[in-house]
């Protein structure tokens, strides 16, 4: 354990990081009033607070209202497109690694109202229910050194797209158009290629796996994954009989006692977390080029649960 000293220290560390941080986008922001609202904005999310929202984070900062926290993210005038692109030269000076890998995911934003940019009833990553929510797409960056936020964009449904009216009562330009989350992501890897950002994978889970056209995307910038894929993802196979195509929870039975490894994914809670494993090359354009493979994992409480 941490004696007071080495406690200290290290929250004096953190503090002094933000302030460096802050002082990298505050050129973004062109007044003094959103600079500052920036910092305690920071300061607040960095915060024990249970519940972030702008009551709470103006009563933490001090302010009587939350007019100037609302002013911040809804008037002000500051880019946060140029904000990221600091944030990734950031992230390329304290956490590069040529090994780190890019996690797309997503999550939802349970809402009560009708005006949020992208609001409908959806899939909902928070809570795993299906509600009235805003969907982001995201990019983390996971590395030896750390792992980070580093892009996202807003989930905006065909229906959005096409309303015309409610496009320009919520102020979105005429440029944005419909894009699957799969072409979100792809945004976002091709802006993390184009800053510079190393990175050896990109992974993501079944929703992305799933979509043939980013596959096909990554390999043709030759960018390795691992993207998991539903159970009836079909995958073609050399077997004993000549070439199969399978889906892949059937190339389970393919595989034999010797060809599982128990390997633990990380530490968890309660200490490594073990799974077995096990991988078949797949054909590529009808040759095993040894460069495309079938990953399988078996839950080690309960050997019927797999994921791919």
């Amino acid at each position: 354990m941490q004696n007071t000293n080495e406690l200290l220290t290290e929250v004096e560390g953190w503090a002094a990081g933000l302030v460096k941080l802050h002082a990298r986008i505050a050129p973004q922001f062109g007044r003094a009033e959103p600079r500052q609202h920036a910092f305690a904005y920071l300061k607040a999310l960095l915060s024990p607070m249970e519940r972030k929202n702008g009551w709470q984070i103006a009563e933490w900062v001090g302010d009587g209202t939350p007019d100037g926290m609302q002013r911040l993210l809804s008037s002000a005038k500051w880019d946060a497109g140029l904000v990221r692109d600091d944030l990734q030269q950031y992230v390329i000076e304290h956490l590069q690694d040529p090994q780190a890998v890019l996690v797309v995911d997503e999550t939802g934003f349970p809402k009560q109202g009708q005006k949020s940019v992208g609001v409908q009833y959806q899939y909902c990553g928070t809570t795993g229910e299906v509600e009235h929510c805003q969907v982001g797409v995201f990019v983390a960056y996971a590395s030896s050194k750390g792992f980070t936020f580093l892009d996202r964009e807003l989930y905006l449904p065909r229906s959005w797209c096409e309303d015309h009216p409610r496009r320009r009562e919520a102020g979105i330009p005429d440029s944005v158009g419909f894009a699957t989350k799969g072409e979100l992501a792809k945004q976002m890897i091709e802006r993390a290629l184009a800053a510079g950002v190393p990175f050896a994978w990109v992974a993501a889970d079944a929703l992305y796996g799933s979509d043939p056209s980013l596959r096909t995307w990554l390999e043709a910038l030759q960018l390795p994954y691992v993207l998991a894929v539903r159970g009836d993802e079909p995958v073609a196979l050399m077997t004993a009989q000549g070439r199969r195509s399978v889906a892949v929870k059937d190339a389970v039975q393919l595989l034999t006692r010797g060809m599982w490894q128990r390997l633990s994914m990380g530490e968890g809670t309660k200490g490594p977390r073990f799974f077995d494993w096990a991988c078949l090359p797949t054909l590529s354009h009808g040759r095993d080029d040894q460069q495309h493979w079938v990953l399988i994992r078996r839950s080690v409480a309960d050997p019927t649960d797999f994921t791919f």
